[in-house]
């Protein structure tokens, strides 16, 4: 099991800080692919963290991560 953690507006989209989710042995691609269909949020543009450090689309998530998905951010 793995907790996913959204930030900023996928919070409020997800309507949930963090959700519980079996993505043992699926990459960060499938894992955002999967939770935009269940929770019908776009995830393609977001940075993925897994256990605190950036993470690539290609890794592969382990029983008990903590994955993070963080959208962009603009300022001046």
């Amino acid at each position: 099991m793995n907790k996913v953690m959204f930030f900023a507006h996928l919070r409020d989209a997800v309507g949930e800080e963090s959700v519980s989710v079996d993505l043992t042995g699926k990459t960060i691609a499938e894992a955002k692919a999967i939770l935009s269909e269940q929770y019908g949020v776009n995830l393609d543009s977001v940075m993925a963290a897994v256990n605190e450090e950036f993470a690539s689309d290609e890794d592969v998530l382990s029983d008990g991560d903590v994955v993070a998905f963080i959208p962009p951010v603009s300022g001046g």
